[in-house]
């Protein structure tokens, strides 16, 4: 059988506790930090963002206190929430948007959403209703960053609350860890309220089902009162309701929300028998897929629970599963709880990280530049404004386009980019000797440095470097006319001399000293 069963009386863990580190809620475009109705602390958006600007949504529109602000960014390819020193492993992302009508203009926009180099999901906003997307994965690095990426000119991309929440490493396992989970549905069956925090101790969202024909909502008799012992840690609240079908042999239909393209997806089901069974009780039920048998006959538990999975499933809107009751079994089918993903692709590593490295001393050093976050150049084509991207699993920064953007000082040591070819600082105010390292790059075709306040000489490594193409001009302090320098220089006082200029003044301070000195001495002793 395709699908699998997992019962918590059979399985070999102990009791199971909470030891995920992280929770995190961010309200975007606040200030404000305070502790909503469920007793979640909320925190303003400052610490995890540079860029964006934050409004209010109209107050006749409001709906919650943290869906009152956001914050909209109205420049560059995409712009970054980064957070980091986060410990390494699986998480949960949740990211929400709710329009508002902040902008008076009755136009929800469509962007793209991406976390860590990964595209997400393209984003529909509505009018009325807020929409969230949840991912679930295993973080590569020890920061997460989420991004927002504009698709439609006029069409601005904004967030409203950025949650992160850590899930235990023995969570969600039955999908190969390189792999993300995408949420399509995570359903509470027979309950008449979203089910989260504290009620789940790692906040996920189980939300009512419509209750739709061929459906009876039942309420469990059962306490849990021994725990759970499920690795993914269904929470007790959504144990206790539970929807039946109509009839002893009646099949219960299930809403998937398959996406409509096929796809291959997770599914996990929970069961949980409702009621302690008399004697001549019986509730025995297999899961059909598209009418046919997809698991072995099983009976749920009374104050426990079976899990059944499937992860080798590719699945899409015309893919159905209903709940087929055996020919002896006196009770009808039940679920209580369900939840649905998508499988992403593999999940990137990101950018090389010598080109990390280099561009994070560039950033360290201009203040302009640190608005940009994110992975540098994934997902394709949301790299940075300022940088070209080669292609591939782990792209390589190419090119560096920083001409007229206000860069002043020196230049930092960005010798790890070593897959540059393109190198523009045109008119800026950079200072100091051309570095040598400029020179080492081996892929090096073009440097443009023109418009600038450089001194000194042009390094060896860069004049005598073959097929270079070397734009110096507009530098009055530079001495392009100077022996190359055969490394850094470190003094910027003969700046614009020539090597004839300061051999005559060596000369003549070598001349004059001692000439002095002689004179003195004679004047001490012979006179």
């Amino acid at each position: 059988m395709a699908a699998h069963l997992l019962t918590c009386l059979l399985l070999a863990l102990c009791t199971l506790s909470v030891s995920a580190e992280v929770f995190l809620s961010i309200d975007c475009g606040s200030s404000d930090s305070y502790k909503d109705d469920n007793l979640i602390v909320w925190t303003g958006d400052d610490e995890y963002v540079q860029s964006g600007e934050s409004r209010s949504v109209q107050s006749s529109n409001s709906i919650s206190r943290v869906m009152d602000t956001l914050r909209v960014f109205t420049a560059r390819k995409k712009n970054c929430y980064n957070i980091g020193s986060v410990r390494q492993g699986r998480v949960l992302v949740r990211a929400t948007f709710y329009y508002g009508n902040y902008d008076g203009k009755s136009s929800p926009p469509t962007f793209d959403l991406q976390f860590d180099g990964n595209h997400w999901a393209t984003v529909e906003t509505s009018s009325t209703e807020y929409v969230y997307h949840e991912v679930t994965y295993v973080m590569k690095k020890d920061s997460i960053s989420v991004c927002v990426a504009q698709t439609n000119p006029g069409e601005f991309p904004f967030i409203s609350a950025l949650e992160v929440r850590g899930l235990e490493t023995y969570m969600y396992v039955n999908v190969d860890e390189n792999y993300p989970l995408f949420l399509r549905r995570r359903v509470a069956f027979g309950s008449n309220a979203t089910i989260r925090f504290p009620d789940d101790p790692y906040d996920r969202l189980w939300i009512p089902e419509v209750m739709s024909a061929g459906m009876v909502r039942v309420r469990s008799d059962a306490l849990f009162s021994k725990g759970l012992t499920l690795a993914d840690q269904p929470p007790p609240a959504v144990l206790k309701n539970a929807v039946t079908a109509v009839t002893p042999n009646s099949s219960l239909q299930l809403s998937m929300g398959f996406p409509v393209v096929p796809a291959p997806v997770y599914v996990n089901g929970y069961f949980s028998e409702v009621t302690l069974l008399g004697p001549n009780q019986n509730r025995t039920y297999s899961v059909y897929k598209d009418n046919r048998s997809y698991s072995e006959p099983f009976s749920p538990p009374f104050e426990n629970c079976t899990e059944l999975y499937t992860s080798n499933l590719t699945a899409s809107v015309n893919t159905t599963f209903s709940l087929v009751p055996a020919n002896f079994s006196t009770l009808p089918p039940l679920i209580n709880a369900m939840e649905i993903f998508v499988i992403g692709d593999a999940l990137t590593n990101g950018t090389n990280n010598r080109d990390v490295k280099g561009l994070a001393s560039l950033q360290k050093a201009f203040g302009v530049l640190q608005g940009w976050s994110g992975d540098p150049c994934l997902p394709a084509p949301y790299s940075w404004d300022w940088i070209n991207c080669s292609t591939g699993p782990v792209p390589r920064v190419t090119a560096l386009s920083l001409g007229s953007f206000g860069l002043s000082g020196i230049l930092p040591d960005f010798s790890s980019m070593d897959a540059l070819q393109t190198i523009d600082l045109h008119n800026n105010s950079l200072q100091g000797p051309i570095p040598d390292f400029l020179g080492t790059l081996p892929q090096l075709k073009t440097l443009n440095l023109a418009n600038n306040q450089f001194n000194g000489s042009i390094p060896a490594s860069l004049s005598n470097k073959n097929g270079l193409n070397l734009v110096v001009t507009g530098n009055p302090n530079l001495c392009t006319s100077c022996p190359a320098s055969p490394k850094k220089s470190t003094d910027s006082s003969s700046a614009g001399c020539s090597k004839k200029e300061s051999n005559v003044l060596a000369i003549m301070f070598g001349a004059i000293i001692p000439s002095f000195i002689m004179l003195q001495y004679l004047w001490e002793n012979l006179l």
